[in-house]
């Protein structure tokens, strides 16, 4: 099947196929006499599972070692459990990173809504780690 047609078929653009391809996702297909891509069918569970893979966090590295262990026969899923246990606990330590931005953000719009503008001096007051309006 061409380009065209296996985009339709998997949800996948043909411009993504064709990336995928170039990062080793996905085999060189066979080409027709006129010098077309010519895709098996089978490929469209591979385009589906990248996808998905990629929705779950796993980076493109991460998908391409999936690959390789399942096309070498191997059952992949204790490595794809690594990954998502890792995938989660970056997460998680994102989470907490975002928690304290939220939390630093939040004092500083306090303190800028307490803040006279006339009384703003250096850089910004509201942004001195030391500032008398804290409270």
């Amino acid at each position: 099947m061409r380009i065209g047609e296996l985009a339709a078929r998997s949800g996948v653009t043909a411009k993504t196929i064709r990336f995928w391809e170039s990062a080793g996702l996905v085999a060189d297909p066979g080409r027709t006499h006129s010098g077309y891509r010519d895709y098996d069918p089978k490929v469209i569970d591979r385009l589906h599972f990248i996808r998905h893979a990629q929705a779950a966090g796993l980076t493109l590295a991460e998908i391409r070692q999936v690959l390789v262990i399942s096309d070498d026969g191997e059952p992949p899923c204790e490595h794809v459990a690594d990954l998502i246990n890792q995938r989660l606990l970056d997460v998680d330590d994102r989470i907490q990173e975002l928690t304290e931005a939220r939390f630093l953000l939040d004092r500083l719009a306090q303190r800028a809504a307490r803040q006279d503008p006339d009384e703003c001096e250096g850089y910004c007051v509201i942004l001195q780690p030391h500032h008398s309006a804290d409270g």
